[in-house]
């Protein structure tokens, strides 16, 4: 689904329009992004956690020479599904 159909799922279901749909949409994402920059989890019940992951710096290969890089330390957005969103996929 993308963005899009996202915004068209949520206009139809709660009635606003598209613009407003796309407005509540974006302000969703900023609020879970602005969460996770300050260090924050973000959980919303019945969906899952959002949280932010460290990588610890390590060596990889580039594949097409067998060069040996060095991989910096990171930080990435983690999720976990709740136990009643897995439910209602399986």
């Amino acid at each position: 689904m993308k963005k899009v159909e996202f915004v068209e799922a949520v206009a139809a279901k709660t009635g606003f329009t598209k613009a407003d749909a796309t407005r509540a949409a974006d302000a969703v994402w900023d609020v879970v992004k602005e969460a996770l920059v300050n260090g924050d989890k973000v959980a919303i019940a019945g969906f899952g956690t959002f949280s932010v992951g460290e990588r610890a710096a390590r060596e990889g290969r580039n594949p097409q020479t067998g060069e040996t890089v060095k991989i910096a330390a990171c930080k990435s957005a983690k999720f976990k599904a709740a136990s009643a969103l897995k439910d209602a996929l399986n």
